[in-house]
């Protein structure tokens, strides 16, 4: 605190100097200079010299910072540093400085410094005329009953020149006319207001509105002026009634027309102005509710716009009442009709009704029926209401017309077939002959009955069956198949197996009446019966009945149930054991005897093979394996027994192989004269193969011959035997057919040389056939002639074939 004290003691003289110089200073610059000069003078204009008139020295005006100090940015004065002149900064208009007050003066302060010195200036700002009086608008509207009284007063805005003095607002003249004058009212000190006064009635149906040009002098020299255009509107008292142009106005549209359509503007007129005159539009009372939903009017313009959908089908007509009415405080009115006729166009697609459908019709409907009854519609008028109508292609109908239009009927054209096609679908096709057209269409569906005229069809032609020998008796064997395209009951097939056939087949077989299924009963043996047929019908339970036949043929196939039979040797009492004598000086390769054998079964059932079982010196004797010849393997030796015993065993080549057994007894005696002639028939080993080979390749030329001819006999016979084998096996060349009984023979090989043929047996079956072996490249042949003697029997085996033959 005492710092502060101190210090403020300190300042204190230093104060009472700085004040002690302002105050000298502002006594030097309490004097004041005034200049004048006018408003608008131009830039650069001298003032007045202010150094001059201030006392400054004007060599040391630059030194001394000679300045005006002003605020605004561009200031209006400056002052020339070289001569102290003041000249004009800036363009100066009075009225923008100082507006309407009668002295203009502009305070201008300047500074000195070293020392430091501030002085006033004043400058007087002198108006000019440069200002014309102006009205606040350029136009003056008045609206004036025609029934004002003479003498009424109207004011109008007063005019403004902002120019002071003599160059301000003076007077006001109004241009000549017979039913106004003016009149000026000072209100204050240059703001004269003019009033216009109505000297004489106004008549609007003379004369509805008046011009008048008002205009205001300012006292410059010259003088100016500005004007107004008044403009005194006469109005009107509700006098005259509103007039239609027109008692009945009459339009047509076509019903189509969207919403918001113009129709038609109805016009009335009224004599009268301003609300007297103003027409308001409406509905009359008398007209319909609809015409409320379909129309709307514009009140103040009388137009008719569609305002909801017309349809021509529910009124061709509409009739409009409308009412006018002005805005007078008593309102008149007055009416008018109006009449729309609405044009039909094509907007409603032709209707099908179909009545008396049956909708179920019997294949067998004679062309011409009666199926529907169809009627057509079509609400629109003229050519747009005529309506064709047509069917779709491919359909065993037709449209028929009647004599009333638009009626037609569907019948039947063709023969129906209901296993062609069961159901129908007609469409109907109706077209108006509008422009465009519209169509539609409708579609029935009709169902095909069936009737019984189709009948049971069996899936093969004839049949053809092989079945093996032995069969279960009772079980089925095989089954045949028949449908029928009719349905229900009319399809129901029932089989049967007709009686009376005749290889008397009912006694041995039976068929399931259902399902086809054929039951054996009784086993069949191939070597009693080779084949068979017998006929089957099919029967479908429609009324009444209709039904076919089919052929079956039935071929029974070997199984190997026989066992091989000795044919030879056999003894007196017919036992398979039999006394060989030989001659003790036989050679080697000496035929001893040949085991002859027969089998009941053919193919490889009957393929036979040799084995000895038991020998009591297998040095002496040996069999051949495939002929069953027992020859002599060495000479005879007086060391060898004189009885020898060979149990020879034959064995078929059937799955299941079935044999028998030959006991020999050989017994070796001394030489006579009948085993010499008998050796010599033996002759020399060589030279008897070369004549056996030679009596073979005879029997084999004629056997091949032989074999040919009965290929193509056999062909040519089951090419003209109609129906006997079905075409899938008459190509092939492992079937045929096989009638009457019998067995093949049994085979015997002989072996000639390096060769090896086989011998057949003698028993052969009556006919002909190829028949299936256990191998399908072999091909078996049997001539119809039988034989007693197993040489006439022979069998060639080659690589692709077994041959029997038989010969004279």
């Amino acid at each position: 605190m005492n710092q502060f004290i101190q210090r403020k003691r300190w300042e204190y003289p230093c104060l009472i100097l700085l004040f002690t110089s302002v105050l000298c200073v502002w006594k030097r610059s309490s004097a004041q200079i005034r200049y004048s000069i006018t408003e608008e003078i131009e830039q650069g204009s001298v003032v007045g010299n202010i150094a001059k008139d201030l006392g400054l020295d004007v060599h040391k005006l630059a030194d001394r910072r000679f300045r005006i100090v002003s605020t605004s940015m561009q200031p209006l004065f400056q002052v020339n540093h070289n001569n102290g002149v003041l000249y004009v900064n800036k363009n100066i208009d009075r009225e923008e400085l100082c507006e309407r007050n009668s002295i203009c003066l502009i305070n201008l302060k300047t500074v000195v410094e070293n020392p430091l010195e501030i002085h006033y200036v004043g400058v007087e700002i002198v108006d000019i005329n440069d200002n014309s009086p102006s009205f606040p608008e350029k136009e003056k509207r008045l609206e004036i009953a025609e029934s004002t009284l003479p003498g009424a007063r109207f004011p109008l805005d007063a005019a403004n020149d902002p120019d002071v003095g003599i160059n301000s607002l003076r007077s006001y003249e109004l241009n000549h006319n017979e039913h106004f004058q003016l009149e000026v009212k000072d209100r204050r000190k240059d703001n004269k207001i003019p009033l216009l006064i109505l000297k004489t009635p106004l008549d609007r149906e003379i004369n509805t509105e008046h011009q008048l040009l008002l205009t205001a002098f300012d006292g410059g020299n010259p003088r100016r002026s500005g004007t107004l255009n008044i403009s005194i509107v006469v109005l009107d008292i509700n006098d005259n009634s509103p007039v239609f142009d027109k008692e009945i106005y009459t339009v047509s549209l076509k019903e189509n027309v969207p919403v918001g359509t113009f129709v038609i503007k109805l016009n009335a007129t009224d004599l009268d102005e301003g609300p007297n005159g103003d027409i308001i539009y409406a509905f009359g009372n008398n007209i319909r509710s609809k015409v409320y939903d379909i129309f709307s009017l514009d009140a103040s313009t009388g137009e008719i716009t569609v305002k909801g959908l017309m349809d021509f089908e529910e009124s061709e007509i509409y009739e409009i009442d409308v009412q006018a009415s002005d805005k007078g405080p008593v309102p008149f009115n007055v009416h008018c009709s109006v009449v729309v006729k609405i044009e039909d166009v094509n907007d409603n697609t032709p209707e099908i009704d179909v009545t008396s459908l049956s909708s179920l019709i019997p294949e067998d409907s004679s062309p011409g029926t009666v199926i529907a009854l169809i009627s057509v519609l079509d609400i629109d008028s003229n050519s747009n209401g005529q309506v064709v109508c047509s069917l779709s292609e491919n359909t065993p109908f037709e449209l028929k017309s009647s004599f009333q239009n638009n009626l037609y009927s569907l019948v039947t054209k063709g023969h129906l077939d209901r296993e062609r096609i069961s159901f129908y679908n007609i469409s109907i096709f109706a077209k108006d002959c509008g422009e465009p057209s519209l169509s539609s269409f409708k579609t029935i569906h009709v169902q095909i009955s069936d009737v019984n005229d189709n009948s049971p069809s069996f899936s093969q032609n004839p049949y053809t069956f092989y079945l093996y020998e032995n069969n279960a008796p009772g079980a089925s064997v095989f089954s045949v198949t028949a449908s029928d395209l009719d349905q229900n009951e009319n399809a129901r097939v029932s089989y049967e197996i007709p009686k009376g056939e005749g290889a008397g087949t009912e006694t041995f077989l039976n068929i399931n009446y259902e399902n086809g299924n054929i039951y054996a009963l009784k086993s069949f043996d191939f070597e009693n019966l080779k084949n068979f047929k017998f006929h089957v019908t099919a029967r479908d339970s429609g009324e009444p009945s209709l039904s076919s036949n089919v052929t079956v043929n039935v071929f029974i196939l070997d199984q190997n149930d026989n066992a091989p039979v000795i044919l030879s040797p056999l003894s007196p009492n017919g036992s398979a054991e039999a006394v060989e004598e030989i001659p003790r000086s036989v050679n080697t390769g000496y035929l001893v005897t040949k085991v002859r054998v027969y089998d009941a079964d053919i193919g490889y059932n009957a393929w036979l093979s040799f084995s000895l079982q038991q020998i009591t010196d297998p040095s002496l004797f040996g069999l051949e394996r495939h002929t069953g010849e027992i020859r002599t393997l060495r000479p005879i030796t007086e060391a060898d027994s004189t009885e020898h015993k060979l149990i020879v065993q034959v064995k078929d080549n059937g799955n299941v192989s079935l044999s028998t057994t030959a006991t020999v007894l050989i017994s070796t005696v001394e030489n006579t004269e009948s085993f010499a002639i008998s050796d010599f028939a033996n002759g020399p080993k060589n030279q008897g193969e070369n004549i056996v080979t030679f009596y073979l390749m005879v029997t084999l030329g004629s056997v091949s011959f032989l074999f040919v001819v009965s290929v193509i006999t056999l062909l040519v016979t089951q090419c003209c035997k109609p129906s006997c084998v079905s075409s899938k096996y008459a190509r092939d060349p492992n079937y045929a057919e096989v009638s009457g009984n019998g067995t093949l023979c049994h085979s015997i090989q002989y072996r000639a040389g390096d060769k090896r043929y086989m011998l057949v047996g003698p028993r052969m079956s009556i006919g002909s056939a190829i028949v299936p072996a256990s191998n399908r490249n072999t091909l078996v042949f049997a001539e119809s002639r039988r034989k007693d003697s197993l040489e006439d029997c022979f069998m060639l085996q080659t690589s692709e074939y077994v041959l029997f033959s038989t010969v004279d």
